[in-house]
């Protein structure tokens, strides 16, 4: 059977029309060149050039070899490329999860972007998911990396989980714009304490609940829970229609709605975490890269 070496042989011969522009070309000498043809055309069982001292020429069968020839050392070269790339990083797929709340955050666009232009051919498959069910795809192997805003509850997932931070984002008071506070830059929640407070369920996103529990317990008051709604956005419409404040993250504010003012808080603690989550034993190339392209442009300001 025939092998790429052959291949590349009758190739130059057929496009040269001359062994010696050939062998030039190939970097061998004549006699080798001419040898390897005339193990090609035998096990083929056809003439696929004819020679003389002074002229070459490709017969009918020869033209019809040749195209395919260049097929297949085209495919060939596609499938050492995408093997190399593959390898590298480059191409696959990448299973990528992120909260409600990252999508107002600039990281998420901008990493996709990044990672986009840097790994153009690698799919990125995008599941929107609250951080706890994060940590338990990831550690099914469900899941290859993802946006998350809190570090592994559990000890042993500390050590299974690597955990890469992103930005301590500051959390905001959202209140109604008439409320006496709206017109403040900065406020202490205590000063609030005696108001209600609307939350999503702590089942659905623990990571806020219990960072507005934690400010509230060292301004020693708990907060008084009036609503709640599904999603962090729905959060403002309640915040809107006077049933209470919330505590949201900054890159909300983004979101302008009628009667809705931003406070920022003095509390040391009132900030979110913001992460990519991973699993340490995962030595995917294509995984490689996207943390590469995270790292590159937390090292930037305003890349992230």
């Amino acid at each position: 059977m025939f092998d790429f070496r052959q291949l590349r042989y009758f190739v130059a011969v057929a496009e040269e029309l001359s062994f010696t522009r050939a062998s030039q070309r190939l970097h061998i000498s004549q006699p080798p060149l001419s040898q390897q043809i005339q193990a090609l055309e035998a096990d083929l069982g056809v003439r696929l050039l004819d020679r003389d001292k002074r002229n070459v020429a490709l017969t009918e069968p020869g033209r019809v070899f040749l195209e395919q020839a260049r097929q297949i050392l085209a495919k060939a070269d596609e499938a050492r490329s995408q093997v190399s790339q593959a390898a590298a990083g480059f191409s696959g797929q990448l299973r990528l999860a992120y909260t409600v709340s990252v999508t107002f955050h600039p990281s998420l666009p901008q990493t996709l972007l990044r990672f986009g232009r840097h790994a153009p051919h690698v799919r990125v498959l995008l599941s929107e998911m609250y951080t706890e069910p994060q940590f338990a795809a990831l550690l099914a192997g469900e899941l290859d990396v993802g946006f998350v805003r809190d570090l592994p509850r559990h000890e042993a997932d500390t050590h299974t989980l690597r955990i890469d931070e992103i930005d301590r984002e500051p959390l905001l008071l959202a209140l109604p714009s008439e409320h006496p506070l709206a017109a403040r830059r900065k406020i202490w929640l205590r000063e609030v304490a005696d108001a209600p407070f609307v939350v999503q369920p702590r089942e659905l996103a623990a990571t806020l609940y219990d960072r507005l529990t934690l400010i509230a317990a060292k301004a020693d008051f708990h907060p008084l829970i009036r609503q709640h709604a599904q999603q962090i956005n729905g959060l403002l419409m309640l915040v809107a229609a006077g049933m209470g404040l919330a505590l949201i993250p900054a890159s909300m504010c983004t979101v302008s709605l009628a009667g809705v003012s931003y406070v920022q808080l003095e509390d040391p603690d009132a900030y979110m975490l913001l992460a990519v989550a991973s699993r340490r034993e995962d030595t995917s190339p294509v995984l490689a890269q996207f943390l590469s392209v995270v790292a590159e442009a937390r090292a930037v300001p305003n890349l992230l």
